[in-house]
């Protein structure tokens, strides 16, 4: 697939957010990542390059689509059935089946750290939040019925659910990451030794590269729950992990950040998710959590996640259309009880962000 036109992709979205983008993807090591909210097909790859045609930018910029948009989009939920497709082929036999699914959401995000990724599972309103992951070793298993996810709603076999369309207004410039939160797990803080993980993700679990559950692009994460940490600097070093072929393998060592604020990730700058040893592309289970210092409070759950769409959010205040009919339509998968779930990725200052508007699914 050809690369993305940069001046057009820049004129779309903006210098900063393709920027921010691009170094948010420095050393990802799962499949390429739509863009939804650009027209035509474009996809963020590790190492920041972006592939595929772009049907936009030649002209115009996305707070002209996003004006006209928003007008088209009122009218339509005034007068729209509950209706969807399960692809394009489908389009019109389904459009009245009612195999169309809103998701609505209202996220009042935390006070961050500039180029650093915060949770929004912890905070309100719509969903309401979730609560810390259940102590090791068994963890916790989220699925739709866990408080802090989008109440899903699972299609009638043998349908399957895929994401085609979401609408976002943001008080902040920023990115966000609508992912499948897979298993979170709580780390005792106040010990330097190792603690072993028994709980193991439902979904994504399979080892055959090409299938739209496999395990390549499970990523991991450190968060820090509603307490902050104490101020006393730590690494996360000899994490073990289960592989994408069933291998045991160790997670690189990760720099932790003394006094770390709640909700941040506990991750160095501009980085969302942990690495994993060479050649890796996924993790189908974590088994083994340390951490090099004993922190005396604060709270830390290791959470692994796949990837949904990218939702950029670069106009303040302003609708940001992300359509998955006119951009990277690939009718992402979301699998049966989805613990659907947002990252504000590498938020461009530390303002608190409240996210306001619904994404769309079709069954079929």
């Amino acid at each position: 697939m050809r690369t993305t036109h940069t001046q057009r992709l820049e004129r779309w979205l903006g210098a900063a957010e393709v920027d921010r983008l691009s170094q948010s993807m420095l050393g990802w090591y799962g499949p390429p990542v739509a863009v939804a909210g650009v027209p035509g097909n474009v996809w963020a790859h590790a190492g920041g390059d972006f592939t595929g045609p772009i049907r936009a930018g030649q002209f115009c910029h996305m707070w002209d689509y996003a004006e006209s948009r928003l007008k088209r989009w009122t009218r339509r939920q005034q007068s729209t059935a509950h209706t969807g497709f399960s692809s394009l082929s489908d389009l019109i036999s389904e459009a009245t089946s009612g195999k169309r699914y809103t998701y609505q959401f209202q996220k009042v995000g935390a006070t961050g750290v500039a180029a650093v990724t915060n949770s929004l599972w912890g905070v309100g309103n719509l969903p309401a939040a979730g609560a810390n992951a259940a102590a090791a070793p068994g963890g916790t298993i989220p699925t739709d019925a866990t408080t802090g996810a989008f109440a899903f709603t699972n299609p009638t076999s043998p349908d399957t659910q895929h994401f085609t369309v979401g609408y976002a207004i943001a008080t902040l410039a920023n990115t966000l990451l609508l992912y499948d939160r897979l298993f979170a797990v709580n780390k005792t803080m106040a010990s330097a030794a190792t603690e072993a993980v028994s709980g193991v993700p439902t979904r994504y679990q399979n080892q055959t590269g090409g299938t739209g559950d496999y395990i390549g692009g499970n990523f991991l994460f450190v968060v820090v729950g509603g307490t902050a940490l104490a101020a006393t600097a730590h690494n996360w070093t000899v994490c073990l992990y289960t592989d994408q072929a069933g291998n045991s393998s160790t997670l690189p060592s990760l720099v932790g950040n003394s006094a770390a604020i709640v909700r941040r990730l506990d991750h160095p700058a501009s980085q969302w998710f942990a690495p994993l040893a060479a050649d890796d592309v996924g993790i189908k289970a974590l088994t083994q959590m340390q951490c090099s210092a004993s922190v005396a409070t604060g709270v830390i759950n290791f959470v692994m996640g796949h990837p949904i769409a990218w939702m950029p959010c670069p106009l303040v205040n302003t609708l940001c259309v992300v359509d998955g009919i006119n951009t990277a339509f690939d009718l992402v998968r979301i699998f049966d009880d989805a613990a659907l779930a947002f990252l504000e990725v590498c938020k461009p200052a530390v303002t608190a962000t409240t996210y306001t508007g619904m994404f769309e699914a079709v069954s079929g």
